[in-house]
């Protein structure tokens, strides 16, 4: 029997479709996944589980519900049955705040996966994921509206968790994509962290044809 392929897309302000030139909300014709969803067709259903601040696994001590660790259960049963689960997270983990070491986000990210993992009834036959690097933050963030927000080395930390991030995949098995690579996938330089409308068109083009090969093209 035909079924509509389910895809989830959890992320932070780059998945959700924050536009830091207007300081609101990319629309439906913009953002990455409503994108992603006319390009792909009618066969896939595309659930968009942006959320500004997420985190991969770090409790936040200023704004509450922001762990993905804590999330991930609860989005995957209420999206059930899923045929690809896309985890994008990091860009928020190397806040100064957090502490926190390129390694010790791997790690975060690794354990988010595990517990996706582990929630088999979730999807429709085996855990399905893919893991995406975030571009890297630009240099010029420190001199904009986020430089408080995000403090130091954030530059740094965020060029190193596509290495990170791929080694993680490997272990777990799960697919990759370092969305840093993809042409054309750029920040707006208004915060240096936040995607273009550009890059929203870009990434979506990308993941249109690498998802059918990631998933299956027959129904069975």
């Amino acid at each position: 029997m035909d079924y509509i392929k389910k895809i989830v897309c959890f992320g932070d302000s780059n998945t959700h479709g924050y536009n830091s030139k207007t300081g609101g909300r990319f629309s439906e014709e913009e953002r990455w996944t409503c994108l992603l969803a006319k390009m792909l067709g009618d066969k896939y259903d595309i659930a968009e589980e942006g959320l500004e601040g997420r985190t991969a696994c770090f409790e936040d001590p200023l704004f509450e519900g922001l762990c993905g660790l804590q999330y991930i259960h609860p989005c995957l049963m209420t999206h059930k049955p899923i045929d690809l689960l896309i985890v994008m997270l990091g860009t928020n983990d190397v806040k100064e705040r957090f502490s926190s070491t390129p390694e010790n986000i791997g790690r975060a990210m690794e354990r988010l996966v595990q517990k996706a993992m582990s929630d088999r009834e979730a999807f429709r036959k085996e855990p399905n994921i893919l893991i995406m690097a975030p571009p890297a933050i630009e240099p010029g963030y420190e001199t904009t509206a986020v430089a408080g927000e995000m403090g130091k080395n954030c530059v740094e930390k965020s060029r190193a968790l596509a290495s990170v991030y791929g080694e993680v995949s490997k272990r777990l098995g799960c697919h990759f994509l370092d969305a840093g690579k993809v042409d054309g996938v750029k920040m707006y330089p208004y915060d240096y962290m936040h995607f273009s409308m550009n890059a929203h068109k870009n990434l979506a083009l990308a993941l249109a044809d690498v998802i059918p090969c990631i998933i299956g093209d027959s129904n069975e």
